[in-house]
């Protein structure tokens, strides 16, 4: 009888559980950090913060739907990158609407509880990365996974930028142009997300035209 550590579907659904292990893992932090982070926002009246808690929720919602598709085929999984890049844009519109709203009632956030939220999200999401990163190159659904694991450093890291420039400034402004730079990151992976996706359903429909 030939050994199941050198059959191929064997191999396949043991990939699926390391992946769908990591993938409750990372969930189960953002949703955690997506509650602290956006209280935390409103507390501290900070663009920046909101903005980066959608991105938290975002990334539930995303490791959510990546985790229902990992044993699916690539049209599922080409399905659920579609609907990721759909959320991110969503996401990276409301925080222009904050924004907006922000600038026609102007508020000073607190810095302090800023920089506090921002380096606890900051080492939550070092290691989501840090179990995504074998993961990366796996599939679509995982590649889009470890892009919005990615991009969450950044926006971790300009949060504390923020912090420090409200410090500086006593004013808005640093919070808000950070708030505005996390849409725009939102809006740009929601782009390479779409046509990644579109670019593996593609190839699936080509495929199964061919058998």
């Amino acid at each position: 009888m030939t050994d199941c550590c050198s059959n191929a579907a064997c191999e396949i659904e043991k990939l699926q559980a390391r992946q769908s292990k990591t993938l409750k893992v990372v969930l189960a932090i953002n949703v955690a950090m997506f509650v602290v982070e956006f209280s935390a926002g409103l507390l501290a009246a900070s663009t920046a913060l909101l903005a980066d808690s959608l991105d938290m929720l975002g990334d539930a919602l995303v490791y959510g739907f990546s985790l229902y598709v990992v044993t699916r085929n690539d049209a599922w999984k080409a399905g659920s990158a579609f609907l990721k890049s759909g959320i991110m844009a969503l996401f990276g519109l409301l925080v222009f609407g904050q924004a907006i709203y922000k600038l026609l009632h102007p508020i000073t956030p607190q810095f302090e509880l800023i920089g506090l939220i921002g380096l606890l999200a900051l080492a939550a999401n070092a290691c989501c990365l840090a179990l995504l990163w074998q993961h990366r190159t796996e599939d679509v659904n995982m590649r889009s996974v470890w892009l919005c694991s990615r991009n969450d450093i950044i926006a971790n890291s300009a949060v504390l930028v923020a912090a420090l420039g409200v410090w500086l400034t006593a004013t808005q402004w640093p919070d808000l142009i950070v708030g505005l730079g996390i849409a725009v990151l939102f809006l740009r992976s929601a782009v390479h997300v779409f046509k990644d996706a579109m670019a593996t359903y593609t190839a699936h429909r080509l495929h199964s035209t061919q058998n």
